[in-house]
This record gives structure tokens, sequence and C-alpha cells, in this order.
């Protein structure tokens, strides 16, 4: 008996392996001279021209702790979309990075950028993944990743979803951030984060990471380089009934799918989760409005006509600036906006 058992498991490791080497597997990709380390996951069938989404590590972490830190596999088999998990290169120190602009990597020419946008490009051409339908996301300097691909390649990633990450001076004071494609993007960042700190600190005061702008700052620049004239405000349920709560700033505008959210995480420090709510599943929910609405954007607008507009008294009312305003539209669906001054 004990024999037979122990064939059964061999006979079902046997079959299991194919499967799981399949779904994962660790790849090499030289890009401007380097041999740079990613992490490929894939659902077994996955269609073809899915979408693909990156996923950027911290400073000092690597392409297998993020994946250990996740749960995009999980929700990449639920959702069909590929997962990629890139790997920054090794500084002078030993530590991992994304090059970003920190002050103690002036003079550092890795580029980025660059392998990001020829390896979402490999992906997409080898796998038969989504050209249009590429996204980034990631944890602190994964964050800040982020932030610098919606700067410079909109043409490679539809949005992004920094995640607890900044936008560092040195990198503004450089190159600047006007995108020939403004992206959407989706910031989540907690206010009592020790690290990188909600406020920025535009004087260099910690010393070593330099100087970085305010996650305010920084949502209002996307806010403006996307043209959004409208402001949803929602407060996420407490379901630990603790101090942390998150409140949702979402911005957008009749004129373009394109859409800014900020998930601001009251009392949280820096870190991917939150309490009461999942990150990746808010991350994909993003990514994927972004999709649908660019696909039916003409359908919404044609078949989606405003009945009513209300204040919050219930009285019939026009369009007021730094006014909520309650939209009542043709289909029975409602919605509360405010038109920033």
């Amino acid at each position: 008996m004990k024999i037979i058992l122990i064939m059964q498991k061999i006979i079902f490791i046997i079959f299991l392996l194919p499967s799981v080497l399949f779904s994962q597997q660790n790849f090499t990709f030289v890009h401007d001279g380097l041999t740079r380390d990613y992490i490929y996951y894939a659902p077994n069938n996955l269609p073809s021209n899915s979408p693909l989404v990156f996923v950027g590590h911290w400073f000092g972490g690597s392409a297998q702790d993020m994946m250990n830190s996740c749960d995009f596999n999980a929700l990449a088999d639920q959702n069909n979309f590929a997962v990629c998990y890139p790997q920054g290169t090794t500084d002078y120190w030993g530590d991992i990075f994304w090059n970003i602009g920190y002050d103690f990597h002036q003079g550092v020419n890795v580029d980025d950028v660059g392998f990001l946008v020829s390896l979402a490009q490999y992906l997409q051409s080898t796998y038969n993944l989504s050209a249009t339908n590429t996204f980034f996301t990631g944890m602190s300097n994964g964050g800040e990743m982020c932030y610098l691909l919606a700067c410079e390649a909109g043409n490679t990633f539809r949005a992004v979803a920094p995640v607890a990450g900044g936008l560092w001076l040195n990198y503004i004071n450089q190159n600047g951030c006007n995108p020939v494609t403004p992206i959407p993007v989706f910031v989540k960042h907690g206010t009592n984060d020790n690290v990188t700190w909600y406020t920025g600190d535009l004087t260099n005061s910690n010393g070593y990471w330099g100087a970085y702008l305010s996650v305010d700052s920084i949502i209002n620049m996307f806010v403006s380089q996307n043209s959004l004239s409208d402001l949803t405000i929602d407060t996420l349920p407490n379901i630990n009934n603790n101090q942390r709560i998150t409140v949702a700033y979402k911005y957008s505008s009749p004129s373009t799918y394109k859409e800014v959210w900020l998930y601001k995480y009251i009392n949280g420090g820096h870190n991917w989760g939150a309490d009461d709510w999942d990150v990746e599943d808010e991350i994909w929910s993003f990514f994927n409005q972004m999709i649908s609405q660019s696909t039916n954007v003409s359908e919404f607008k044609q078949n989606k006509e405003i009945v009513k507009m209300i204040d919050i008294l219930g009285r019939e009312t026009s369009i007021k600036e730094n006014t909520p305003i309650i939209y009542i539209y043709s289909d029975g669906s409602v919605e509360k906006k405010i038109f920033l001054d």
C-alpha cells in the first residue's frame, strides 16, 4: 500500500510539473549591454491578446520578493492576464534598485525606462499579448518607476499604479515630466508613511534619498496632464474598525476615458497592503476600467444621458465650482461629482 501511495505522488508530481513550469518561469533579457532578470507568469490556456501587468519591487528587493508579497498571480488566473515581475540592477552597495533619481545614484546611467519598454514589447510579441493593454504597478522604488513610465512611456503602458512611491526632483529637473501621451494613474499612499512622506520632502531634510514632491502635487500634475475636471470622493468601509481608513479621490472628465485615482490611506504606513481592502483587486479594477471605458467610450456617450442634476439636498441645480452635484442618468445610474475651481 505504501509503495502504491508513493507511486501516486510521483505520478502527480510528473503531471503537475509541466503546468507549474509553464505558468511561472525565470528568464533573462539583454538590454543596453546588461543582462536583466525577470519572472513571467501566465495562466494556462491564456487567450490571445490578453492584458499584461508588470509589478515592480521595492529598493533592495527582487522580482521573487515582489511576487511572493502580492497576489497578482491568483488574480491573473481569475481574470485572464499575464504578469511580469522585472528586476532592477545592483548598485555599488549591493542593493537592487530602479534608477529613478536618488541623490546617491547621481551619475548612474542605467536606462530602466528603456529596459521596461523593450521587455514589454518583447513579451507582447513572444506570447501574443495585447500591445494596447499593458500596465505597470509597483511598491516604493517600484512605485517610483511607475511615475517615470507615466512621464516617458505612455505609448507602451496604458496606465500605472504606484504604491508608496515618490517623484524625485533630480529626475524632474533633469528630464521634466511632459508626456506625449498622458495616461491614467492610480496612487495608493499612507499619510503616516515614514519612508516616502505623503507631504514630500522638498528640502532633502532626510539627507539621504534626496528631495521629492508631495503626493498631492503629483496628483495635481497628472490631473492637469489628463485635463480632468470632475472629482468624486468616497470613504471605503472601515471593516476592521480601527484608525486606518482609506479615502478614495477619483478624478475624471466627460471628454475622456482617462482617470486619476488617489487612495489616501489615513494613518497608513510604508507598505503594500491595507487593512480593509485588497490592493491588487483595486489596482486591477482600475486597469480593467481603463480598458473597458476606452473600448466603449463612444457607445457610453451615446446611450447614457444626463436626466437631472441636483444638490445634496435634492434640489435641481446647475454646474457650480467646488460644490457636490449629483448626476442622474437616463440608464438609472447616479454619480456624485465636484467641478474643481
